[in-house]
């Protein structure tokens, strides 16, 4: 008998964006491989009939559903997907008893329970089954696509690959084997300092006070996470963020080895003044090299667009929720 956590679940509209008049909203929850209890919302149309394509929505890296995924989620539920919007383990409202730690391999498992719980809802057709992954579970939403078969339409926004920079640093400018050795000697010193102090000591989330001379990136993330736009109290970004080393296992680990076998269809998008957009333009080449399935692959790049407009639009509509709906029917039906 698999059995669930107790999750404390805040039944109060606590998201970043206003709750929508054209859907019906709740909590449910659903347990992965690792008997990890994940809590999610769930959007669907109201007065939907009959089985609805369904989208699980997860990311940034170090955000919670009520944030970011939570307006996707809603969006496209707003357009006639059922959809849930779901804490990955560790995290958030989601259970798991050490706190702030993430793994490729728990991570993706996560976005295949929730399709596990989309194909036995009573509310959704098993065989129209899609994800959206945003930041971080960009690079998760890839990697969970290259293994469940049942998946038919993947979104990737503003994809970050975690295993990467990680192990590579920002732009690849630590990619060497005695910086990867450094960072490897520090997080197993960590490791013993926590065990003598019983708790993980936390990483730090996104910079504050923001200094003058932080890099735009930097400041981009501080503009969603720390202000009224986009902070909330259960984001890590917002606040002490992960562990120290709460990704240590990402240093060698990489994700995505497989993704030109990926049948179904995947549609990445980022915007052209983004830092990380060369996560996206290298997973597509990746992705379609030496593919035999790469005509349902697609690069969609926006003009002017940063990391965080795709997080909640910018104020600037930056989301392409028309192409999104668009490649989602295409692919689901």
């Amino acid at each position: 008998m698999i059995k669930k956590e107790e999750l404390k679940l805040t039944q109060k509209w606590d998201k970043t964006f206003p709750l929508s008049d054209k859907i019906d909203h709740c909590k449910v929850t659903f347990v992965n491989r690792y008997g990890i209890t994940l809590a999610a919302d769930m959007y669907v149309p109201k007065n939907a009939e009959g089985k609805l394509p369904a989208i699980a929505v997860s990311g940034p890296f170090g955000a919670v559903k009520e944030q970011c995924s939570g307006l996707y989620a809603q969006t496209m539920a707003e357009r006639g997907f059922l959809t849930i919007a779901f804490d990955p383990s560790f995290t958030g409202e989601s259970g798991g008893n050490v706190r702030y730690m993430a793994s490729p391999d728990i991570n993706t498992e996560d976005f295949m329970a929730a399709v596990d719980f989309l194909s036995l809802c009573d509310k959704a057709d098993p065989n129209r089954i899609g994800i959206i992954g945003i930041c971080g579970w960009g690079g998760m939403a890839i990697n969970t696509a290259a293994l469940d078969t049942r998946i038919k339409a993947t979104v990737a926004s503003t994809m970050y690959d975690m295993t990467r920079v990680n192990a590579k640093g920002y732009f690849d400018s630590a990619d060497n084997e005695d910086a990867r050795y450094q960072a490897k000697v520090a997080m197993c010193a960590q490791r013993l300092e926590d065990l003598k102090n019983g708790e993980y000591k936390l990483g730090g989330g996104v910079v504050d006070p923001l200094p003058e001379d932080a890099p735009f990136f930097v400041k981009d993330y501080y503009d969603y996470y720390k202000t009224e736009r986009g902070y909330h109290v259960r984001s890590l970004n917002s606040n002490g963020g992960w562990n120290v080393i709460g990704c240590e296992s990402f240093v060698n680990q990489p994700i995505l080895r497989y993704s030109n076998e990926i049948r179904s269809a995947v549609l990445l998008i980022h915007g052209d003044k983004a830092h990380s957009c060369y996560f996206s333009r290298d997973a597509y080449s990746d992705m379609i090299k030496d593919s035999n399935y790469a005509d349902n692959k697609e690069l969609f790049i926006i003009p002017g667009a940063s990391h965080t407009d795709l997080y909640d639009g910018g104020g600037k509509n930056a989301i392409p929720f028309d192409k999104i709906e668009a490649f989602m029917r295409e692919n689901l039906k």
